[in-house]
């Protein structure tokens, strides 16, 4: 029964893996070709979805640049010409992995440097509390008695209601 089981969730989980969203009618005839223009695809964003690359996005803009890969190749484009093509058109960010240079630093550095300053805060900030009295601060005489009063008020009413 454990087996069954096993080989029923591995048998879902196959089925839910993404499949490749390159539709039949876009896949070029030449092998060579298509193999070039899935590599390619892997690389480049796809500008709706921002975290896939056009190769397994079904949006209809990674369709589009999909197909615009495969042209630019059987016009007999390199595959540096591809790129260099979408990124004149799209910019730096239509490429997953894009350049280190002045125009990206704050895709590149930005998370780390943001990392560091939260942290730095986080640690500033537990310090702090942690010179912070936990307990509170001593009664004052007149406190002390107004307190005491009210205890006493307290304890006869209940006296009281028994």
């Amino acid at each position: 029964m454990t087996l069954r089981r096993f080989i029923l969730v591995l048998v879902l989980l196959l089925a839910a893996a993404p499949a490749g969203a390159v539709q039949p009618d876009e896949m070029l005839a030449d092998a060579a070709l298509e193999a070039r223009a899935r590599e390619i695809s892997k690389e480049i964003r796809c500008l709706v979805c921002q975290n896939q690359s056009i190769d397994d996005s079904d949006a209809e803009l990674a369709r589009d640049l999909r197909i615009i890969v495969r042209e630019r190749l059987t016009a007999g484009d390199s595959d540096a010409a591809v790129r260099q093509y979408l990124v004149d058109r799209y910019g730096d960010f239509v490429l997953l992995n894009p350049p280190v240079k002045p125009a990206t630093y704050l895709l590149w550095f930005g998370p780390p440097v943001l990392f560091v300053v939260a942290a730095i805060g986080v640690f500033f900030g537990l310090r702090r509390r942690r010179a912070q009295p936990l307990a509170p601060a001593a009664l004052s005489a007149a406190e002390r008695r107004r307190l005491e009063a009210i205890l006493a008020n307290d304890t006869a009413g209940e006296e009281r209601e028994r």
